[in-house]
């Protein structure tokens, strides 16, 4: 078992001058160095003109500013309103003000995902791009981000998994992390889900992505990039959804698992829900992509 680390904590450092008051939080800079990671990776892409269909970038390296704006927008209002909806609709029913409290947490992949898609579609139109080599485009490095936010959780000592006896299990002490194992367990060890996600769905397919992208050079057939982030990412949250800790608004004595959809013993939970579209949507991505590459 591993002890988690001391002295780690969700913020990095606070600024007090007079009243005013600035705190940064580690998973704030995750997603301000993932969206630059992103936009350097991009630049990179597009002055590699060989790399795209017809040895043309789908947009010019100096466009992305605008993209970015956008993204941050798509990100932020997207990752909010999927975390109100898809969540916790009935607390924030009851109290919507408390939708603006970004800074209280709650923020949902998937809405993000929804919230990106939207806003680069709108900037794709109006920018002449073509939709699938955008979507290739915003899917090369949106794995540092996710990577980069699963170790922010972590770091915030949030999002742990189901308790275990596992060699790799952290000892946790926090009050909100231990009282899952209450008075019977002792020390509380759980899976570390918050690191499997990031090794899965970041690291790993982070350098999937780039394999295909610069030596396979899959950008020359629009789509099928984005189709291996959506499948990569949905079986790699739906399987480490087997680890992660039931979300608690969908617990109940007979429901201890939390499955948002159950039969008997078995069902599905909310992530997983959620993720099947996507493991569909990339699959039909990349069958189009290799068919009119074969055409």
């Amino acid at each position: 078992m591993i002890p988690f680390p001391e002295g780690i904590s969700p913020d990095i450092f606070t600024i007090s001058l007079g009243s005013f008051k600035f705190t940064l939080y580690w998973y704030a800079l995750a997603y301000v160095v993932g969206i630059i990671a992103w936009w350097r990776i991009a630049a990179v892409a597009l002055k590699r003109n060989s790399l795209w269909p017809g040895n043309i970038a789908p947009m010019q390296a100096a466009k992305l500013e605008d993209l970015v704006t956008y993204l941050v927008l798509g990100i932020i209002l997207g990752g909010r309103l999927g975390y109100v909806i898809f969540y916790n609709p009935t607390y924030f029913f009851n109290n919507p003000v408390e939708i603006m409290f970004v800074w209280q947490g709650g923020m949902s992949f998937h809405g993000g995902l929804f919230g990106v898609a939207i806003a680069g579609f709108l900037f794709f139109q109006r920018n002449s791009v073509a939709i699938k080599s955008g979507a290739d485009l915003l899917a090369l490095g949106s794995p540092v981000g996710l990577f980069l936010g699963r170790i922010a959780n972590f770091i915030n000592d949030e999002l742990w998994g189901r308790t275990t006896d596992v060699p790799w299990g952290f000892i946790v002490t926090s009050p909100d992390a231990s009282k899952v194992c209450g008075d019977l367990i002792d020390p509380c060890v759980r899976h570390p889900s918050q690191l499997y996600e990031a090794i899965l769905e970041g690291l790993i397919l982070f350098l999937l992505l780039l394999f295909l992208a610069f030596r396979k050079k899959v950008l020359r057939d629009p789509g099928f990039l984005a189709g291996v982030f959506f499948i990569g990412y949905g079986l790699s949250r739906s399987f480490v959804e087997l680890f992660r800790q039931p979300d608690q608004q969908f617990q109940s004595p007979s429901n201890p698992l939390g499955f948002f959809i159950q039969i008997g013993e078995m069902g599905l939970t909310m992530g997983q829900i959620l993720s099947i579209p996507m493991i569909f949507i990339g699959f039909v991505l990349c069958f189009t992509s290799s068919k009119n590459k074969t055409a």
